[in-house]
């Protein structure tokens, strides 16, 4: 089992940053793969960035060169850093770990960007 829970979601201005954290419950070294995916209303949820456990990483067409994850494997969080936010960013975030072929999901953390 792994629990996860996310901050530093909220309400910012187009153009402007926010950064969302997830902390794990076990050591991040132990899980496969840690990413976040958002979700929309009336949309289905998608991948936003991934990063695996041997350091790869992968991010939509939508948010190359804007967002960056990374993760801290003393403090088993992992980071999304969004830069340069628009308007259609606005979503649910939700962290996700893969552990043993199992999905994880934390309780999801608003983003709202406003025009």
């Amino acid at each position: 089992q792994v629990q996860l829970v996310e901050s530093g979601g909220g309400l910012v201005q187009a153009g402007g940053s926010l950064r969302l954290s997830c902390a794990a419950s076990r050591s991040i070294f132990s899980i496969n793969a840690m990413g976040w995916y958002r979700q929309a209303p009336g949309e289905q949820r998608e991948l936003v960035a991934r990063i695996h456990s041997g350091g790869n990483l992968n991010y939509a067409d939508s948010v190359k060169g804007r967002f960056t994850i990374s993760r801290d494997n003393y403090k088993n969080t992992v980071n999304l850093q969004m830069n340069s936010l628009k308007p259609e960013d606005t979503a649910v975030y939700y962290c996700n770990a893969i552990y043993y072929g199992n999905n994880f999901w934390g309780q999801g953390t608003q983003v709202t960007v406003s025009s």
